[in-house]
Protein backbone atom coordinates (compact mmCIF):
# COMPACT_ATOMS: atom_id res chain seq x y z
CA UNK A 1 0.00 0.00 0.00
CA UNK A 2 1.28 3.53 -0.59
CA UNK A 3 0.88 6.29 1.73
CA UNK A 4 -2.21 7.03 0.35
CA UNK A 5 -3.44 3.98 0.98
CA UNK A 6 -3.47 3.49 -2.59
CA UNK A 7 -2.51 -0.69 -4.08
CA UNK A 8 0.24 -0.79 -5.82
CA UNK A 9 0.55 -3.18 -8.56
CA UNK A 10 2.63 -6.05 -8.58
CA UNK A 11 2.23 -6.92 -11.97
CA UNK A 12 5.59 -7.61 -14.01
CA UNK A 13 6.49 -5.04 -16.92
CA UNK A 14 6.02 -6.52 -20.48
CA UNK A 15 9.74 -6.70 -20.81
CA UNK A 16 10.07 -8.59 -17.42
CA UNK A 17 7.20 -10.80 -17.98
CA UNK A 18 8.94 -11.82 -21.82
CA UNK A 19 12.28 -12.11 -20.21
CA UNK A 20 10.67 -14.79 -17.31
CA UNK A 21 9.55 -17.11 -20.49
CA UNK A 22 12.67 -16.99 -22.51
CA UNK A 23 13.11 -19.32 -25.22
CA UNK A 24 9.78 -20.69 -24.76
CA UNK A 25 6.95 -21.96 -27.11
CA UNK A 26 3.73 -19.60 -27.05
CA UNK A 27 0.52 -19.20 -29.07
CA UNK A 28 -1.17 -16.00 -29.81
CA UNK A 29 -5.17 -16.38 -29.83
CA UNK A 30 -6.84 -14.16 -32.04
CA UNK A 31 -10.78 -13.83 -31.71
CA UNK A 32 -12.98 -15.68 -34.29
CA UNK A 33 -12.88 -13.30 -37.24
CA UNK A 34 -9.60 -11.30 -36.81
CA UNK A 35 -9.75 -7.89 -37.86
CA UNK A 36 -6.76 -5.49 -38.80
CA UNK A 37 -6.45 -4.34 -35.47
CA UNK A 38 -6.17 -7.86 -34.11
CA UNK A 39 -3.83 -9.15 -37.01
CA UNK A 40 -1.14 -5.98 -36.82
CA UNK A 41 -1.52 -6.73 -32.85
CA UNK A 42 -0.62 -10.42 -32.91
CA UNK A 43 2.24 -9.71 -35.78
CA UNK A 44 3.89 -7.17 -33.62
CA UNK A 45 3.80 -9.31 -30.68
CA UNK A 46 5.75 -12.13 -32.52
CA UNK A 47 8.37 -9.58 -33.72
CA UNK A 48 8.67 -8.34 -29.57
CA UNK A 49 8.76 -12.14 -28.51
CA UNK A 50 11.49 -13.17 -30.72
CA UNK A 51 13.51 -10.54 -29.38
CA UNK A 52 13.77 -13.00 -26.07
CA UNK A 53 13.80 -16.05 -27.94
CA UNK A 54 10.36 -16.63 -28.01
CA UNK A 55 8.66 -18.58 -30.77
CA UNK A 56 5.11 -18.03 -31.57
CA UNK A 57 2.34 -19.92 -33.46
CA UNK A 58 -0.59 -17.40 -34.35
CA UNK A 59 -3.93 -19.28 -34.13
CA UNK A 60 -7.54 -18.13 -35.47
CA UNK A 61 -10.75 -19.27 -35.97
CA UNK A 62 -13.26 -18.28 -38.09
CA UNK A 63 -12.26 -17.20 -41.73
CA UNK A 64 -10.12 -14.41 -43.23
CA UNK A 65 -12.47 -13.11 -45.52
CA UNK A 66 -12.76 -9.03 -45.65
CA UNK A 67 -10.59 -7.91 -48.43
CA UNK A 68 -8.41 -6.28 -46.79
CA UNK A 69 -7.53 -8.51 -44.36
CA UNK A 70 -6.63 -10.67 -46.84
CA UNK A 71 -4.47 -8.31 -48.34
CA UNK A 72 -2.79 -7.56 -44.88
CA UNK A 73 -2.06 -11.12 -44.14
CA UNK A 74 -0.42 -11.20 -47.60
CA UNK A 75 1.55 -8.18 -47.54
CA UNK A 76 2.80 -9.15 -44.46
CA UNK A 77 3.65 -12.81 -44.97
CA UNK A 78 1.90 -13.71 -41.84
CA UNK A 79 1.25 -17.38 -41.12
CA UNK A 80 -2.32 -17.73 -39.66
CA UNK A 81 -2.94 -21.22 -38.13
CA UNK A 82 -6.45 -22.00 -38.30
CA UNK A 83 -7.64 -24.33 -34.80
CA UNK A 84 -9.13 -27.53 -35.21
CA UNK A 85 -10.37 -29.83 -32.64
CA UNK A 86 -7.44 -31.62 -33.59
CA UNK A 87 -5.15 -28.63 -33.15
CA UNK A 88 -2.20 -30.19 -30.22
CA UNK A 89 -1.74 -27.31 -27.97
CA UNK A 90 -0.06 -29.23 -25.10
CA UNK A 91 3.33 -28.10 -27.17
CA UNK A 92 3.10 -24.61 -26.08
CA UNK A 93 4.32 -23.04 -22.52
CA UNK A 94 1.83 -19.98 -22.63
CA UNK A 95 -0.75 -18.37 -24.36
CA UNK A 96 -1.40 -14.48 -25.53
CA UNK A 97 -4.65 -13.03 -26.27
CA UNK A 98 -4.94 -10.42 -28.33
CA UNK A 99 -7.60 -7.80 -29.15
CA UNK A 100 -10.25 -10.11 -26.96
CA UNK A 101 -10.73 -11.34 -24.10
CA UNK A 102 -11.86 -15.14 -24.61
CA UNK A 103 -15.03 -14.31 -24.90
CA UNK A 104 -15.97 -15.02 -28.76
CA UNK A 105 -13.39 -18.23 -28.53
CA UNK A 106 -14.27 -20.56 -25.54
CA UNK A 107 -13.62 -23.64 -27.29
CA UNK A 108 -9.94 -22.49 -27.47
CA UNK A 109 -10.07 -21.71 -23.95
CA UNK A 110 -11.35 -24.97 -22.55
CA UNK A 111 -8.65 -26.55 -24.97
CA UNK A 112 -5.76 -24.46 -23.66
CA UNK A 113 -7.00 -25.40 -19.98
CA UNK A 114 -7.32 -29.27 -20.96
CA UNK A 115 -3.78 -29.02 -22.08
CA UNK A 116 -2.68 -27.16 -19.33
CA UNK A 117 -1.45 -24.40 -21.02
CA UNK A 118 -1.23 -20.47 -18.40
CA UNK A 119 -2.83 -17.64 -20.12
CA UNK A 120 0.19 -15.12 -19.65
CA UNK A 121 -0.56 -11.99 -21.07
CA UNK A 122 -4.08 -10.14 -22.58
CA UNK A 123 -3.75 -7.00 -24.48
CA UNK A 124 -7.04 -5.59 -25.23
CA UNK A 125 -8.97 -2.25 -25.98
CA UNK A 126 -12.63 -3.52 -24.82
CA UNK A 127 -14.33 -3.18 -21.90
CA UNK A 128 -13.25 -5.73 -19.51
CA UNK A 129 -14.64 -9.02 -19.40
CA UNK A 130 -12.73 -11.06 -16.27
CA UNK A 131 -12.85 -14.04 -18.22
CA UNK A 132 -9.00 -14.62 -17.78
CA UNK A 133 -6.41 -14.32 -15.19
CA UNK A 134 -3.22 -14.06 -16.84
CA UNK A 135 0.18 -12.96 -15.57
CA UNK A 136 0.13 -9.53 -17.81
CA UNK A 137 -2.89 -7.58 -18.32
CA UNK A 138 -2.97 -4.76 -20.19
CA UNK A 139 -7.05 -3.92 -21.10
CA UNK A 140 -7.49 -0.13 -21.30
CA UNK A 141 -9.42 2.54 -23.19
CA UNK A 142 -7.47 3.08 -26.68
CA UNK A 143 -9.32 3.27 -29.89
CA UNK A 144 -7.63 0.17 -30.88
CA UNK A 145 -5.23 -2.15 -29.76
CA UNK A 146 -2.32 -1.04 -32.15
CA UNK A 147 -2.27 1.93 -30.08
CA UNK A 148 -1.34 -0.20 -27.08
CA UNK A 149 0.89 -2.15 -28.85
CA UNK A 150 2.50 1.30 -30.55
CA UNK A 151 3.69 2.24 -27.01
CA UNK A 152 5.16 -0.96 -26.40
CA UNK A 153 7.24 -0.04 -29.52
CA UNK A 154 7.76 3.92 -28.42
CA UNK A 155 8.39 2.88 -24.75
CA UNK A 156 12.17 0.71 -26.50
CA UNK A 157 10.61 -2.89 -26.18
CA UNK A 158 12.16 -3.38 -29.94
CA UNK A 159 13.98 -0.94 -31.36
CA UNK A 160 12.46 0.45 -34.51
CA UNK A 161 14.85 0.25 -37.58
CA UNK A 162 13.02 1.88 -40.97
CA UNK A 163 16.06 -0.30 -42.72
CA UNK A 164 14.57 -3.79 -41.31
CA UNK A 165 11.71 -4.72 -43.77
CA UNK A 166 9.45 -6.34 -41.25
CA UNK A 167 9.63 -3.28 -38.55
CA UNK A 168 8.75 -1.36 -41.10
CA UNK A 169 5.31 -3.89 -42.20
CA UNK A 170 4.63 -3.63 -38.55
CA UNK A 171 4.56 -0.04 -38.08
CA UNK A 172 2.19 0.47 -41.90
CA UNK A 173 -0.13 -2.92 -40.58
CA UNK A 174 -0.48 -0.96 -36.44
CA UNK A 175 -1.17 2.23 -38.52
CA UNK A 176 -3.85 0.23 -40.67
CA UNK A 177 -5.58 -0.99 -37.25
CA UNK A 178 -5.64 2.01 -35.89
CA UNK A 179 -7.28 3.57 -38.65
CA UNK A 180 -9.99 0.97 -38.62
CA UNK A 181 -10.77 0.79 -35.66
CA UNK A 182 -10.92 4.58 -35.37
CA UNK A 183 -12.96 5.21 -38.55
CA UNK A 184 -10.19 6.89 -39.87
CA UNK A 185 -9.25 8.64 -36.56
CA UNK A 186 -12.92 10.05 -36.28
CA UNK A 187 -13.21 8.16 -32.90
CA UNK A 188 -9.32 8.55 -32.07
CA UNK A 189 -8.43 9.66 -28.86
CA UNK A 190 -4.84 11.66 -28.13
CA UNK A 191 -3.25 7.96 -27.51
CA UNK A 192 -4.14 7.34 -30.69
CA UNK A 193 -2.64 10.01 -32.25
CA UNK A 194 0.78 10.06 -30.40
CA UNK A 195 0.92 6.37 -31.91
CA UNK A 196 -0.17 7.58 -35.50
CA UNK A 197 2.66 10.02 -35.25
CA UNK A 198 5.45 7.20 -34.09
CA UNK A 199 4.45 5.20 -36.59
CA UNK A 200 4.28 7.56 -39.30
CA UNK A 201 7.97 7.80 -39.99
CA UNK A 202 8.24 4.15 -40.19
CA UNK A 203 5.19 3.32 -41.88
CA UNK A 204 4.92 2.75 -45.85
CA UNK A 205 2.60 5.17 -47.67
CA UNK A 206 1.89 3.12 -50.85
CA UNK A 207 1.64 -0.58 -48.99
CA UNK A 208 -1.02 1.11 -46.51
CA UNK A 209 -2.48 2.26 -49.48
CA UNK A 210 -2.64 -0.79 -51.53
CA UNK A 211 -4.15 -2.44 -48.56
CA UNK A 212 -6.97 0.07 -47.72
CA UNK A 213 -8.21 0.30 -51.26
CA UNK A 214 -9.27 -3.24 -51.88
CA UNK A 215 -12.37 -3.49 -53.22
CA UNK A 216 -15.48 -5.04 -51.72
CA UNK A 217 -16.25 -8.46 -52.32
CA UNK A 218 -19.62 -9.07 -54.78
CA UNK A 219 -20.63 -10.83 -51.80
CA UNK A 220 -20.88 -8.49 -49.39
CA UNK A 221 -21.88 -5.85 -51.59
CA UNK A 222 -25.22 -8.45 -51.65
CA UNK A 223 -25.41 -8.60 -47.85
CA UNK A 224 -25.49 -4.62 -47.54
CA UNK A 225 -28.49 -4.72 -50.38
CA UNK A 226 -29.71 -7.69 -48.35
CA UNK A 227 -29.91 -5.15 -45.04
CA UNK A 228 -31.01 -2.48 -46.74
CA UNK A 229 -33.74 -4.63 -48.15
CA UNK A 230 -34.99 -6.07 -44.49
CA UNK A 231 -33.53 -3.23 -42.63
CA UNK A 232 -36.43 -1.99 -40.06
CA UNK A 233 -35.66 1.64 -38.39
CA UNK A 234 -37.62 2.97 -35.09
CA UNK A 235 -36.25 5.84 -32.88
CA UNK A 236 -33.48 6.08 -34.75
CA UNK A 237 -32.26 2.60 -34.94
CA UNK A 238 -31.85 0.30 -37.97
CA UNK A 239 -32.00 -2.94 -37.26
CA UNK A 240 -31.42 -5.69 -39.80
CA UNK A 241 -31.67 -9.36 -39.79
CA UNK A 242 -30.40 -10.86 -43.30
CA UNK A 243 -30.42 -15.02 -42.30
CA UNK A 244 -28.29 -17.18 -43.05
CA UNK A 245 -24.40 -15.84 -44.05
CA UNK A 246 -21.77 -18.00 -45.33
CA UNK A 247 -18.45 -18.48 -43.11
CA UNK A 248 -16.58 -16.85 -45.60
CA UNK A 249 -18.73 -13.85 -45.65
CA UNK A 250 -18.86 -13.02 -41.88
CA UNK A 251 -16.87 -10.05 -42.47
CA UNK A 252 -19.33 -8.32 -44.35
CA UNK A 253 -22.32 -8.31 -41.43
CA UNK A 254 -19.92 -5.08 -40.00
CA UNK A 255 -19.43 -3.67 -43.37
CA UNK A 256 -23.55 -4.05 -43.63
CA UNK A 257 -24.00 -2.27 -40.05
CA UNK A 258 -21.35 0.41 -41.65
CA UNK A 259 -23.43 0.86 -44.10
CA UNK A 260 -26.64 1.21 -42.82
CA UNK A 261 -25.39 3.98 -40.45
CA UNK A 262 -25.13 6.08 -43.40
CA UNK A 263 -28.76 6.35 -43.56
CA UNK A 264 -30.16 9.58 -42.54
CA UNK A 265 -31.87 9.94 -39.14
CA UNK A 266 -30.23 7.06 -38.43
CA UNK A 267 -27.74 7.50 -35.34
CA UNK A 268 -27.33 3.27 -34.83
CA UNK A 269 -27.29 0.00 -36.82
CA UNK A 270 -27.58 -3.36 -35.87
CA UNK A 271 -27.41 -6.13 -38.57
CA UNK A 272 -26.89 -9.76 -37.77
CA UNK A 273 -27.62 -13.22 -39.19
CA UNK A 274 -26.72 -17.02 -38.46
CA UNK A 275 -23.16 -18.42 -39.37
CA UNK A 276 -22.49 -21.99 -40.13
CA UNK A 277 -18.61 -22.28 -39.03
CA UNK A 278 -16.03 -25.38 -40.19
CA UNK A 279 -17.73 -27.31 -37.26
CA UNK A 280 -21.41 -27.30 -38.79
CA UNK A 281 -22.26 -25.44 -35.80
CA UNK A 282 -24.16 -22.20 -35.98
CA UNK A 283 -24.51 -19.07 -34.39
CA UNK A 284 -26.41 -15.87 -34.53
CA UNK A 285 -23.50 -13.13 -35.28
CA UNK A 286 -24.26 -9.64 -35.33
CA UNK A 287 -22.11 -6.05 -35.65
CA UNK A 288 -23.69 -2.56 -34.09
CA UNK A 289 -22.62 0.25 -35.15
CA UNK A 290 -23.21 3.71 -33.57
CA UNK A 291 -22.89 7.44 -33.71
CA UNK A 292 -24.60 8.58 -30.94
CA UNK A 293 -22.49 9.22 -28.24
CA UNK A 294 -24.48 8.97 -25.29
CA UNK A 295 -24.89 4.84 -26.28
CA UNK A 296 -22.33 2.65 -24.76
CA UNK A 297 -22.12 -0.35 -27.35
CA UNK A 298 -20.79 -2.85 -24.49
CA UNK A 299 -23.68 -1.89 -21.81
CA UNK A 300 -26.20 -1.91 -24.58
CA UNK A 301 -25.28 -5.61 -25.78
CA UNK A 302 -24.89 -6.62 -22.58
CA UNK A 303 -28.11 -5.28 -21.24
CA UNK A 304 -30.26 -7.11 -24.58
CA UNK A 305 -28.41 -10.39 -24.66
CA UNK A 306 -27.44 -11.25 -21.31
CA UNK A 307 -25.26 -14.04 -20.55
CA UNK A 308 -24.69 -17.86 -21.51
CA UNK A 309 -25.52 -20.39 -18.53
CA UNK A 310 -21.67 -20.29 -18.24
CA UNK A 311 -22.31 -16.32 -17.19
CA UNK A 312 -19.93 -15.33 -20.26
CA UNK A 313 -21.85 -12.69 -21.99
CA UNK A 314 -22.62 -13.20 -25.64
CA UNK A 315 -21.85 -9.93 -26.52
CA UNK A 316 -19.66 -6.31 -26.18
CA UNK A 317 -18.26 -3.63 -27.49
CA UNK A 318 -15.76 0.00 -27.20
CA UNK A 319 -16.61 3.62 -28.27
CA UNK A 320 -18.97 3.39 -31.17
CA UNK A 321 -19.07 -0.18 -32.02
CA UNK A 322 -19.60 -3.71 -30.35
CA UNK A 323 -20.70 -6.92 -31.76
CA UNK A 324 -22.18 -10.21 -30.60
CA UNK A 325 -22.37 -14.43 -31.25
CA UNK A 326 -24.90 -16.37 -29.66
CA UNK A 327 -24.59 -20.12 -29.93
CA UNK A 328 -27.38 -21.93 -31.79
CA UNK A 329 -26.87 -25.08 -29.92
CA UNK A 330 -29.13 -28.15 -30.08
CA UNK A 331 -30.80 -26.22 -32.92
CA UNK A 332 -27.88 -26.28 -35.04
CA UNK A 333 -28.03 -28.18 -38.35
CA UNK A 334 -29.94 -28.15 -41.73
CA UNK A 335 -32.93 -30.08 -41.60
CA UNK A 336 -34.88 -28.77 -44.77
CA UNK A 337 -35.64 -25.40 -45.74
CA UNK A 338 -38.94 -25.29 -44.31
CA UNK A 339 -37.58 -25.98 -40.56
CA UNK A 340 -34.42 -23.82 -41.64
CA UNK A 341 -36.52 -20.69 -42.22
CA UNK A 342 -39.11 -21.71 -38.87
CA UNK A 343 -35.58 -21.26 -37.33
CA UNK A 344 -34.60 -18.04 -38.61
CA UNK A 345 -38.03 -16.94 -37.94
CA UNK A 346 -37.70 -17.52 -34.52
CA UNK A 347 -34.18 -16.38 -33.99
CA UNK A 348 -34.89 -12.87 -35.79
CA UNK A 349 -38.10 -12.66 -33.57
CA UNK A 350 -36.62 -13.22 -30.41
CA UNK A 351 -33.42 -10.46 -31.08
CA UNK A 352 -35.46 -8.01 -32.16
CA UNK A 353 -37.87 -8.45 -29.36
CA UNK A 354 -35.17 -7.50 -27.09
CA UNK A 355 -33.82 -5.07 -28.65
CA UNK A 356 -37.10 -3.03 -29.32
CA UNK A 357 -37.56 -3.66 -25.33
CA UNK A 358 -34.53 -1.77 -24.87
CA UNK A 359 -35.35 0.99 -27.13
CA UNK A 360 -38.90 1.29 -26.05
CA UNK A 361 -40.81 0.04 -28.52
CA UNK A 362 -43.74 -2.91 -29.42
CA UNK A 363 -42.36 -5.05 -31.74
CA UNK A 364 -44.22 -6.33 -33.73
CA UNK A 365 -45.69 -10.52 -34.09
CA UNK A 366 -44.46 -13.01 -35.88
CA UNK A 367 -46.20 -15.63 -37.89
CA UNK A 368 -44.35 -18.95 -38.36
Amino acid sequence: MTEEGETVSTQPTLAELLESHRDERHVVVLHDYPDPDAIASAYTQQLISAQFGIETTILHTGRISHRQNVALVKILGIELNLYTEDTDLSAYDGSIFVDHQGGTVPQVVEALKAAGVPVLMVVDHHEPQNLLVPEFNDIRQAGATATIYSGYLQDGILEMDSARREHVLAATALMHGILSDTGGFIRAGGEDFRAAAFLARLRDAEILEQIMTQARSKHAMDIIQRALGNRVTQENYSIAGIGYVRAEDRDAIPQAADFLLTEENVHTAIVYGILKDERQEERVVGSLRTAKFTLNPDEFIKEVLGRSVEGQYFGGGRDSAGGFSIPVGFLSGDYGPDLQETKWKIYDAQIKHRLFAKIGVEPAKVEL
